[in-house]
């Protein structure tokens, strides 16, 4: 049994981190860029005047690095050669993700509003597997590129962690469906041209079958976006839309009809031991700079790090950082080898432990710190308040435990999802 990672994946981190020595780190030093990272990071990135919105030089500086990192062939990393990618693995994603967020806040990597250099791109990868010919043609390039997107219209007011009991309706009107009804949490609706809705086409509620996705243009008639949620870590992308008698052809279904459940749950486990790799990197760059600060930090005539009340809670963390990366290289490469449905359980394990280990971290380097550490002056405030929001937003940690219980016990099957193109 081989722990060590690929050769070839070890030479491209060092290929990474030359890109972004070379081409982000100086985009981030320019024009008093570094002001969406510092302690004014939050004001900075907020457009107050237009309701907390992102301030429009924020997202045009994530697209220049957007843009750069795929000119360079970076940030189609994890897409099928054919479209600009390198066929990028499950553990090579890992792997990238935990590294940038070891390095902390930066242009490389900001996972506020999922922004990398090396794209976690669901919008393109759910085009590849599911998208007809014509959407193909209208979508794969600016996908790839960060020039278009869309939102994600799933979650509504009454009905979080349970998509199938959605009350989105769209009725066949002839050659056209009529859409009612609304969506909450539509991240990136301010921005986006299209808004890939759920909707229950059929079937009752409950079914997982009969829920269809609908490619649906921001600017149809009938659509409306009613408010924008502020939440803990501003900016907010975060919108709740409307949807009254919206007519679609039937060309704007994405995938099957009545098989959209599939759509949601093809990208799952992948997004998930990504992000899960991320709140390991987050938690790992909280330990070391406590440890660090601890070296330097002589009150009382010595380091702080000569007191055990310092150095167990910090071997604790570094303890179940250590096991926590084994098991999502493990998970990782077991995905790439016998598929990404078939370690379900281990996901869910990976996922949930991550965020609150990601929580936990922060915190601790906030109080090893004290109050420099409370302070903006130092970025575990914000990793803390954006990390809390993955204990609920990836699937609960309530709901990914009882996802590890299903299949403990025997209530759940690895299964893979319908209706995947090859």
């Amino acid at each position: 049994m081989d722990f060590e990672l690929p050769a070839e994946l070890v030479a491209y981190l060092k290929e990474l981190d030359d890109f972004i020595d070379r081409e982000i780190k100086p985009l981030e030093e320019s024009d008093d860029n570094i002001r969406f990272f510092d302690h004014r990071r939050e004001d900075s990135r907020t457009d107050w005047e237009r309701g907390g919105l992102p301030t429009e030089a924020w997202e045009e500086l994530l697209l220049e690095a957007v843009q750069r990192a795929d000119a360079a062939g970076h940030y189609r990393y994890a897409c099928p050669k054919a479209y600009g990618g390198q066929d990028g693995t499950n553990l090579g994603m890992a792997v990238i993700r935990e590294h940038f967020a070891s390095k902390g806040l930066g242009l490389h990597n900001d996972l506020q509003n999922e922004h990398s250099i090396v794209g976690n791109n669901v919008g393109l990868l759910l085009m590849l597997a599911y998208g007809s010919e014509n959407q193909r043609a209208e979508w794969v390039e600016g996908l790839g590129n960060g020039s278009k997107f869309f939102a994600f219209g799933i979650t509504e007011p009454e009905h979080g962690s349970d998509a199938t009991h959605m009350e989105t309706t769209a009725v066949r009107d002839g050659d056209e469906w009529v859409v009612n009804g609304e969506k909450t949490w539509n991240t990136g609706i301010h921005k986006a041209t299209h808004d890939l809705v759920f909707t229950r086409t059929s079937g009752k509620a409950g079914d997982g079958d009969g829920i269809t996705a609908f490619l649906m243009p921001t600017d149809a008639d009938g659509f409306k976006v009613e408010e924008m949620l502020w939440t803990f870590n501003m900016p907010t992308d975060h919108g709740h839309v409307s949807f009254k008698d919206v007519r679609l052809g039937h060309d704007t279904i994405l995938g099957e009809e009545g098989r959209g459940l599939q759509v949601v749950q093809h990208f799952f486990n992948e997004n998930r031991i990504r992000q899960a790799a991320a709140s390991l990197g987050a938690a790992q760059f909280c330990i070391n700079e406590s440890i660090e600060y601890a070296k330097q930090r002589k009150p009382f005539g010595k380091a702080l790090a000569t007191n055990q009340g310092i150095q167990f809670p910090l071997v604790e963390l570094q303890t179940q950082c250590e096991m926590l990366r084994a098991l999502i290289h493990k998970t990782a490469w077991q995905m790439d080898t016998y598929g990404a449905f078939k370690v379900s359980d281990k996901v869910s394990m990976c996922n949930y432990w991550s965020n609150r280990l990601c929580c936990e971290a922060a915190d601790r380097a906030m109080q090893v710190h004290g109050g420099l550490g409370y302070s903006r002056h130092k970025p575990f405030e914000h990793i803390y308040r954006h990390h809390r929001r993955y204990r609920i937003t990836e699937g609960a940690e309530e709901i990914q435990m009882r996802r590890v219980a299903g299949y403990l016990f025997g209530f759940m099957k690895q299964l893979e999802p319908k209706g995947v193109k090859s």
